[in-house]
């Protein structure tokens, strides 16, 4: 048997878990706010923007106690925050810019206990409720649940795609849309049919190889075609910056075609 997590969150998994990427909103009420919305997950994203483990600590404790899984993407493979996220009590860790089969195992040798890896053992934990137990108990349980994430963001990533799903220990394969899009020469072209070749081969890759497959930045109608009809099982559908401003300028389009033809009646 593999590295791959025992754990079933995937293993029957509804047609899509959709999730929202937080990357200003740090305080711990974001996660009820996202659960509130209905969204399936959280991602505390330390790539882009402020946040860091205080913020992820605080929100993976809140999704702990709220059941909603919360999982941190960190800098990439060589991050020394990979098994950090994961003693923090997030679920999942994402890890982007993985270009390589080397970089995924070097992604799982540090997510995994040994015999399978090389994380070294945390204390007590926030799933344990911080109870002490003994440490082969604490390690079964703790790595019954982790979600090791790698992305496939570029052009030297596709090209290894199929060993870096093979790489025991990775769970789930996600895209960057906007990312891998960039990396094959086709900035903002994610309709263009090189970029659905790219998906198809990728969510192909993790299929055969026993993975989970998911997207991250695809606009809603590319869905279907993109990530839904190729069994994507993890979308994280937008962040909080884009909801906001988005859902706002919508809402205001909304209103203003209310109000009064004649702008002098405008305050």
């Amino acid at each position: 048997m593999d590295a791959r997590s025992t754990s079933d969150h995937f293993t029957n998994p509804p047609p899509a878990a959709f999730g929202l990427a937080l990357c200003l909103l740090g305080r711990a009420e974001a996660v009820l706010l996202a659960r509130g919305a209905g969204f399936d997950f959280v991602v505390i994203d330390m790539e882009h923007g402020p946040l860091g483990l205080d913020a992820l600590g605080q929100a993976a404790a809140v999704g702990q106690a709220a059941g909603l899984p919360v999982w941190g993407r960190v800098t990439g493979p060589a991050s020394p925050d990979l098994a950090r996220v994961l003693d923090c009590g997030a679920t999942g860790v994402i890890v982007p810019h993985v270009d390589s089969a080397s970089d995924a195992a070097r992604i799982a040798l540090a997510c995994r206990f040994a015999p399978k890896g090389q994380r070294a053992l945390p204390g007590p934990l926030p799933a344990l409720d911080f109870r002490v137990v003994p440490a082969a108990d604490l390690c079964a349980s703790a790595e019954r649940d982790v979600q090791v994430i790698a992305m496939i963001e570029s052009a030297a990533a596709l090209a290894e795609v199929e060993a870096i799903a093979a790489t025991p220990g990775i769970d789930l394969l996600m895209i960057g849309s906007n990312d891998l899009a960039d990396g094959l020469g086709l900035r903002g072209q994610l309709d263009h049919p090189q970029v659905l070749a790219a998906f198809t081969r990728i969510a192909r890759a993790a299929r055969d190889h026993g993975c989970g497959f998911g997207v991250m930045g695809l606009p809603a109608a590319l869905l279907p075609s993109h990530a839904l009809a190729l069994g994507a099982r993890v979308v994280v559908a937008t962040n909080d910056t884009n909801l906001i401003v988005e859902g706002g300028a919508a809402l205001l389009d909304r209103l203003r075609a209310l109000s009064p033809a004649d702008a002098g009646l405008r305050p």
